[in-house]
């Protein structure tokens, strides 16, 4: 068994409020939610960080995941958007070992806010 924490939620060994799921890819909803939408996607193979990321394949499969899940959101409706983030490396603030974007709407994210 892994100790990664996000191997062990696209086992099913730990609950989440899954949001998409298909053969490359898992997304839930964060526990700790920073926006009124914050979904973590995930490919489910085991992939440190976004430096590490090799296959194409992979990478195609999360930014479709992340563009559907945001149309689903209600995200891409005219007037509206969304953020989407990968923090990669100890100094880029990544908090668990597995690659994982955070896809971030439901509010103004503008910066200053207006």
């Amino acid at each position: 068994m892994s100790a990664c924490i996000f191997c062990r939620i696209v086992a099913g060994e730990i609950p989440a409020t899954l949001v998409f799921s298909d053969d490359s890819v898992v997304a839930f909803r964060d526990v700790n939610p920073q926006a009124p939408v914050h979904v973590l996607v995930v490919p489910r193979t085991h992939v440190d960080s976004l430096a590490d990321l090799r296959d194409g394949a992979t990478a195609a499969a999360l930014l479709g995941a992340i563009r559907t899940i945001a149309e689903a959101e209600g995200l891409t409706a005219p007037a509206r958007g969304f953020r989407v983030v990968a923090n990669t490396g100890p100094e880029g603030g990544q908090s668990v070992d597995h690659l994982h974007f955070h896809l971030l709407g439901g509010r103004n994210l503008a910066w200053p806010p207006g």
